[in-house]
């Protein structure tokens, strides 16, 4: 469920631009439209980091919740 959250951020522009909803989404296409290449490189990055902390996340829950995944275990 954690890696679809890339396809959720991405989507949220195109939702946001559709039904004219005020948002980080229809933010970033009206930056697109007129030029606003810091905006757009912010909102790229903001996006990016969201997405490496709600996989990092997921990856620490994984390893807690499942007691059989080991950390640097090398069987042989």
């Amino acid at each position: 469920m954690a890696l679809s959250i890339g396809s959720l951020l991405g989507g949220t522009a195109i939702i946001e631009s559709i039904f004219m909803w005020d948002g980080v989404g229809k933010l970033a296409v009206d930056a697109i439209t007129m030029r606003d290449y810091p905006l757009i490189q912010a909102y790229v990055v903001w996006m990016a980091v969201i997405y490496v902390l709600v996989n990092l996340i997921t990856d620490l829950l994984y390893h807690a919740l499942d007691p059989r995944i080991r950390l640097g275990a090398v069987d042989g």
